[in-house]
């Protein structure tokens, strides 16, 4: 248990304070206006805290604080902090699904639409979210029948404007031909700039001067001008229809509900654009913190703005604003880079809005709890049946597996991947490049697991937590009786044997070994124990391979640039990546290398013929 700090030692200034446990882990990141009175809080009467607050204090064993200048820099602070040690006892984003959404490459030469998931880049703007990939990318395909932008990757349109050669896109009049300069840059740039205020909401300018051009062409007689604008005209308005009118103004607002229990709470944001519904987004969050009403949707704001927003709108509406609706609004515009308006929906257009959010926020949430349940019973089980099966005295509830991979005994790598209640944590992966010359699986294991395991009997807990998380429950090794001894004397060595259980599972029977056992458990074909342990085998393997071929890959790259003189290694990954690959880079003649200025003729004509051999012409 913590002890009080005296009133004295702590400062009474805006700033971040953390509480670490026994392990020096970060398990609570707050902050406060003034640190000592927010800190001292925590050490009132146990039982006047609530229960949650509790627990963390029995937890924690330590504390620390970051004195800032001002209550937004303290905001900013405290995401930083979260985001980097993903503390247990805050309040944690739930969200399971990836929207689709449009993306434009604003910062690229010449931009391209697309259909984008997952998170956000510098220098693109995005539109949405959007309900499902199907509504986003026939929006996006009615859109380009219009506004025809390239949607090519860079690679692909490096290659076409090398050959000056069009691919079929533009012939079906869906690309306006940037790579063969069939469209200037100026009149590209209004292309580029009517689809972002399209899927911007202001999508009823370009459907009226759609309209008066097809109206001019038919009083002129061209008829076949007039029914391709007419074509057009159709796409806009079917994409408009899609985009709900909300109110009659040119609103920019984002309006937000939310439903909650004593344990999750559910969000929904209704992004509205010139008056238009543009995009929906939910998201779901654990309830760690004590927060209640206004305190838990500006705790919501800033987790939807600092993490999942695709843009700023001028206003934000709320159910119910928090005490400090001075200080969310200063937040929100720090993070937006100018002033957001944040209000609180009474009456009214707005209060039918905020209504409509909340009602969504609700379905949703009942529809995640009823799956959330659903899977939470299935994983319970088929972790209690794992442990009954290989006799551990505690359940699983984290597990680490291991696999190698190589070709001939180059490139060797090892893959690490994990399990947490029963789900695979992708962020946990862990890669090793091993060092054991030869083909020897064991030694590789040996050498990896020492490693690993290593961090967990370092004196540095905090590099510790941060490279491997916590201590594994269980170690699964993929092989047999063989894989296993290397498992056992890699514990020992460690000083953790009887600490972490260890099992190894054959792919020949899909038997398990077990320390101590003279035969192999065979667990019953279909059982969930046996679906979680093979699942857990076969993405160690997948991981190790792909990290393996990635690895040989670029080293078979590398190999072969690295034979040319005069050629370095900024101009080899220069070189690479205006191409895209060797191979691409072996198609191109001197003149085209030498034109990137990247290198001289003289070197491009001796890239190319060392290039030519390999690859031929």
């Amino acid at each position: 248990m913590i002890e009080r700090p005296s009133p004295g030692s702590i400062p009474a200034v805006p700033g971040s304070y953390q509480f670490r446990d026994g392990e020096g882990r970060v398990i609570y990141v707050g902050k406060a206006k003034s640190l000592r009175s927010r800190v001292l809080s925590y050490f009132a009467n146990p039982d006047t805290l609530p229960a949650k607050t509790r627990a963390m204090m029995s937890a924690a064993e330590s504390l620390t604080w970051i004195k800032v200048g001002s209550d937004a820099e303290a905001f900013l602070l405290e995401y930083s902090l979260i985001k980097e040690h993903r503390p247990r006892y805050n309040i944690q984003f739930r969200d399971d699904s990836s929207y689709p959404m449009i993306a434009v490459t604003v910062g690229e030469r010449w931009p391209r639409a697309m259909l984008v998931r997952g998170a956000r880049r510098p220098k693109v703007r995005y539109y949405g979210p959007y309900a499902s990939s199907g509504a986003a990318r026939e929006t996006l395909e009615l859109l380009l029948r219009t506004l025809p932008l390239r949607s090519c990757s860079q690679s692909k349109f490096a290659q076409h404007e090398r050959e000056g050669r069009p691919c079929l896109y533009y012939h079906i009049s869906r690309c306006s031909g940037p790579c063969i300069g069939a469209v200037g840059a100026a009149d590209y740039q209004i292309m580029v700039e009517k689809v972002t205020e399209f899927l911007g909401g202001k999508g009823g300018a370009l459907s009226k001067d759609i309209e008066a051009k097809m109206r001019e062409a038919a009083a002129s007689e061209e008829f076949e001008s007039a029914a391709r604008y007419r074509d057009q005209l159709t796409a806009i308005r079917s994409v408009l229809e899609r985009q709900t009118m909300v109110t009659t103004t040119t609103s920019e607002l984002d309006v937000m509900g939310i439903f909650a229990d004593e344990l999750q709470a559910s969000i929904q944001v209704l992004r509205i654009r010139s008056g238009r519904v543009v995009g929906a987004r939910g998201m779901i969050l654990d309830r760690v913190e004590e927060l209640a009403g206004g305190d838990l949707i500006a705790k919501a704001a800033e987790v939807y703005y600092d993490s999942l927003a695709v843009d700023f709108p001028k206003e934000v509406v709320l159910p119910e604003v928090p005490q400090d609706v001075s200080g969310l609004a200063a937040s929100l515009s720090l993070l937006a880079g100018r002033r957001v308006v944040v209000s609180e929906a009474k009456r009214g257009r707005r209060r039918t809005l905020v209504e409509l959010a909340g009602s969504n926020a609700e379905e949703e949430f009942k529809r995640k709890r009823l799956l959330r349940a659903r899977d939470y019973n299935a994983r319970s089980e088929a972790l209690v049946s794992i442990a009954s099966e290989l006799g551990l005295q505690r359940h699983p509830l984290r597990i680490e597996c291991y696999d190698m991979s190589h070709l001939q005994g180059t490139n060797y790598v090892g893959s690490m991947v994990v399990m947490e209640d029963g789900l695979m944590k992708p962020s946990a992966y862990r890669h090793f490049r091993v060092s054991v010359p030869g083909n020897d699986d064991f030694a590789a294991m040996a050498e990896v697991l020492e490693r690993r395991l290593r961090r967990l009997s370092e004196d540095s807990p905090e590099g510790t937590a941060k490279h491997f998380a916590y201590r594994p429950n269980l170690i699964v090794l993929d092989g047999g009786a063989g894989q296993l001894s290397v498992g056992v004397a890699a514990l020992e060595h460690s000083g953790l044997s009887g600490e972490i259980d260890l099992c190894s599972l054959a792919k020949s029977y899909e038997e398990v070994y077990r320390p101590g056992l003279g035969e192999p458990i065979r667990i019953a074909r279909g059982s969930s124990a046996l679906y979680f342990l093979q699942q857990l085998r076969d993405e160690a393997h997948r991981f190790a391979i792909q990290y393996h071929r990635r690895r040989r890959s670029l080293s078979m790259e590398l190999s072969v640039l690295d034979t040319i003189k005069g050629l370095g290694p900024k101009r080899r990954a220069a070189l690479i990546e205006r191409f895209g690959s060797v191979f691409e880079l072996a198609k191109a003649s001197p003149e085209e290398i030498a034109a990137t200025r990247l290198v001289g003729a003289e070197l491009a004509a001796r890239i190319v013929a060392v290039l030519s051999e390999i690859y031929p012409r």
